[in-house]
């Protein structure tokens, strides 16, 4: 375990500098040159960041679950599913209609791709309400027994 910890460590602070690195190129190249060439590669990172992050979530989730207990593993499938279940229908209910107020509108998909993020946020932020009332409820009517 002592080799793994040391093998996460370094790749966090190979991660960081690379980091560290494209945001300072960015100060440096000005993030108005180049028609926002400098923009573009900080957002690119930003996603290559998050796609590691999901993707080591779910690998380690997989393999720890695995080992453990392997039944544990299809919930974590069915959970994958559902979410990817859910993001599909939120993103074939998304209109896509266009931006108010902008002279040179965005591509259709670019559109579509803005209105689902938006009401995923909406949902995500729905139920973490409900989980703090439903769960102040449950607690408060536990508490009571």
């Amino acid at each position: 375990m002592k080799n793994y910890g040391k093998l996460f460590k370094w790749l966090l602070v190979v991660l960081l500098v690379i980091s560290v690195a494209v945001l300072v190129w960015g100060f440096l190249v000005g993030f108005e040159s180049n028609g926002g060439q400098a923009v573009d590669v900080l957002f690119y990172w930003a996603y290559a960041m998050v796609a590691l992050a999901l993707i080591a979530v779910v690998l380690v989730g997989l393999i720890i679950g695995f080992k453990n207990n392997p039944k544990s593993v299809l919930k974590l499938l069915i959970g994958l599913v559902a979410v990817a279940a859910i993001c599909f229908a939120v993103y074939m209910i998304s209109p896509g209609k266009p931006a108010m107020g902008m002279l040179e509108q965005p591509s259709a998909t670019t559109l579509r791709l803005t209105d689902t993020i938006l009401n995923l946020t909406y949902f995500a932020g729905g139920l973490a309400v409900l989980a703090i009332v439903f769960g102040e409820i449950i607690g408060a009517l536990r508490s009571k027994k």
